[in-house]
């Protein structure tokens, strides 16, 4: 099924889309988005993707953004195609204007977003792991917000890839480690699950959010609280969490094992109780 966009309230074929050039999205990236995976039709964790949305609008400054509307023309789109397995795609721009760093004054938000079939490449990998490198951080300070500002991941993810891995984890120059390119991630350390602490150098994924409530439920105990590289060869399991990945167990950090080398049992539990939260949701 080909994807289906929507601009302004109006659907059409992504491909017809037209996004204007002086679109402060396209010149700027003054812009924020999020993405959705939709299982059977259902968009998943909807709410907290449209809060963290709303966050983002706050944080840069875009009024005027009726975000129930916006909600609706989502669910339209998907019962369009009508989509079962796929993705959702939302950008809010600040609009259309004259080329001035400045904010344009009485300039509507751009709305647009995207539903496109989803095919889970991830789902053999979660079973064996992925091997990561790590990375510098050299992103902004507000990686809070989620922003259409990437260029620094798509370089490190890049990187990644021509390395023959899934995912490069960030590191600042004390070494803590913040985030990957595109997820979260989670270490296990003396039986407790560990993630860095929300902060203006991290996005607060929602994924990860979930993973600290189904921790709670199935009785893992966590705490918030940074890892640095010179800790890894200290854990026993290493995953990524996101919106299409999932959990995704990490097996090796630049080319070194973690733990022995497979996906551990905290991983695997937790994999568990996200397949029951899903299973759960579309009752």
């Amino acid at each position: 099924m080909e994807p289906i966009a929507n601009l302004g309230g109006k659907q059409m074929p992504l491909a017809e889309t037209k996004i204007p050039a002086l679109d402060r999205g396209f010149l700027f990236g003054d812009a924020v988005y999020e993405v959705l995976r939709v299982y059977k039709s259902r968009p998943w964790l909807m709410d907290e993707h449209f809060q963290r949305l709303a966050r983002s609008l706050d944080a840069i400054r875009i009024p005027g953004v009726d975000l129930n509307r916006l909600r609706q023309r989502m669910l339209d789109t998907i019962s369009a195609g009508p989509f079962v397995e796929a993705t959702v795609y939302i950008q809010i721009t600040r609009g259309v204007a004259p080329r001035t760093h400045v904010f344009p004054v009485d300039t509507p938000p751009l709305e647009f977003l995207f539903v496109q079939e989803f095919s889970d490449h991830y789902a053999p990998v979660r079973q064996t792991g992925a091997p990561v490198i790590t990375l510098p951080d050299i992103r902004w300070d507000r990686c809070d917000i989620k922003s259409t500002n990437l260029l620094a991941n798509i370089l490190a993810a890049q990187t990644a890839k021509e390395a023959g891995c899934r995912e490069a984890l960030f590191y600042l120059p004390d070494g803590t480690l913040t985030e990957g390119t595109h997820t979260s991630f989670f270490g296990v350390l003396n039986g407790a699950l560990l993630t860095a602490p929300t902060s203006p150098a991290i996005l607060p994924g929602i994924t990860r959010g979930l993973i600290l409530r189904l921790a709670q439920q199935t009785g893992i105990p966590v705490e918030e609280h940074v890892l640095k590289r010179e800790d890894l060869s200290r854990v026993s399991e290493l995953f990524l969490t996101g919106t299409t990945s999932e959990i995704l167990p990490i097996v090796r950090v630049d080319g070194r094992p973690i733990g022995d080398g497979k996906p551990g049992l905290i991983t695997r539990r937790l994999q568990a109780a996200y397949a029951q939260a899903v299973a759960e949701f579309l009752r």
